[in-house]
């Protein structure tokens, strides 16, 4: 007797094998660091990204930009210009951002509901530098034909 699969069930099973092959040029020391260096260091948000629960809701954040970035470095290395390549993931990489800047406006001290503009940016640039090198790592990946 044979098991019968869907299409559904083995794209799903060649992203998760593809997202996990793309996970492992990824540190948790440069997660950890980029969190300081973008949370860590601003007035408004040092207070509460020393909690583990918000420091860790940043790595996840940090995940999903980075495969988002990886998933969409196909159109890159098929010809397409990386702004219109933004163009394609606007809506995931805006719900990204909201995501974490709600997260840290719920989890702040009170201060950064005054502050909140600057916050939205920090949260913009976190989520862009990890879109940006998940795109860089996965554009490699189809150069040297590791998809």
């Amino acid at each position: 007797m044979t098991v019968i699969t869907t299409f559904k069930e083995k794209k799903r099973e060649k992203q998760i094998k593809y997202e996990r092959s793309v996970l492992k040029d990824l540190s948790i020391k440069t997660l950890k660091e980029r969190v300081q260096h973008y949370f860590g260091s601003s007035r408004i948000t040092s207070s509460f990204v020393m909690h583990a629960g918000v420091e860790e809701a940043c790595y996840d954040v940090a995940l999903e930009a980075y495969l988002l970035g990886a998933k969409f470095s196909k159109f890159g290395y098929y010809g397409e210009d990386i702004e219109e390549v933004k163009k394609r993931c606007y809506k995931e990489e805006k719900h990204l951002i909201d995501t974490l800047f709600n997260f840290l406006l719920y989890w702040g001290n009170g201060e950064e509901g005054t502050m909140s503009e600057s916050l939205f940016y920090l949260c913009e640039q976190y989520i862009h530098v990890w879109w940006l090198d998940g795109y860089q790592k996965g554009e490699r990946r189809h150069k040297l034909r590791l998809h």
